[in-house]
């Protein structure tokens, strides 16, 4: 009776070993928002909950290098090469009339598109 304890014992430790633990995943809101159709919720849900600003975790990633705000202009300088931008540098910066609100435009710098290497945008079906 002890052998068949010890080998049971032994065969649920390794069938606990062989059974990964269910996974959680998050979705990069920008990721998501391209790739979501008709504007339903991404699930599995992005990583920024509510209240939360996804610009802190550009920010603290080196995404975003710097905002520059002067009066009537905001600047917000990118850094695409940075490996958890996701995004190529379209070659150009995008000025965006009242983009920041109404007198106050919008510069980006530079103007960043998908990163078709990147294996989420190269599987969204909105951006192929």
């Amino acid at each position: 009776m002890r052998r068949f304890a010890i080998l049971a014992s032994g065969l649920l430790l390794i069938l606990a070993m062989a059974v990964p633990p269910a996974a959680s995943a998050v979705i990069h809101e920008i990721i998501g928002a391209a790739c979501r159709a008709g504007g339903e919720e991404v699930a599995p849900p992005g990583q920024i909950q509510e209240g939360m600003s996804l610009v802190r975790a550009l920010q603290a990633t080196g995404v975003i290098e710097s905002i520059d705000f002067v009066p009537g202009l905001v600047t917000v300088s990118f850094d695409p090469d940075r490996p958890a931008s996701k995004y190529v540098s379209a070659g150009f910066d995008l000025l965006i009339p009242d983009g920041f609100g109404p007198g106050v435009d919008l510069l980006l710098s530079p103007l960043l598109v998908p990163d078709p290497e990147f294996a989420a945008h190269a599987n969204c079906n909105n951006l192929n």
